[in-house]
């Protein structure tokens, strides 16, 4: 029977990292974000980076100076989008950060609304 093979700092590497990054939530706040909800920092001040995690720090550096989603927030810094989702929730909690939601169902015209501007096409 083989031994069983420890992994040192460099082969662990991802399997331990968002466990940490997130100080082991898995949830975050009660914010909710989707893949396409549009992150901005709230100032273009520099924030003490002293008391933000380097994840934390770089999403507020990426989004200094237009909206970015959350996925693609997640795709720049090569993170899993549930901790993106969890570091945006902490940054909005401390007010570092705007989102802007995608529109719900309810912002979505009806469908009635819809068909009368088709018959009114219609009869152009």
């Amino acid at each position: 029977m083989p031994e069983p093979r420890w992994l040192d700092d460099s082969e662990a590497g991802r399997h331990l990292r968002p466990y940490a990054i997130t100080g082991g939530r898995t949830r975050h706040s009660r914010h909710t974000f989707t893949l396409i909800t549009l992150v901005v920092s709230r100032s273009a001040h520099d924030v003490d980076g002293d008391r933000l995690e380097p994840e934390s720090a770089q999403i507020l550096e990426l989004c200094r100076h237009r909206a970015v989603a959350v996925a693609e927030i997640a795709a720049q810094l090569d993170l899993p989008v549930s901790v993106v989702k969890i570091l945006c929730g902490d940054l909005l909690n401390a007010s570092l950060i705007l989102v802007r939601s995608p529109p719900g169902q309810e912002d979505q015209p009806s469908v009635e609304l819809i068909e009368r501007v088709m018959d009114g096409i219609r009869q152009l």
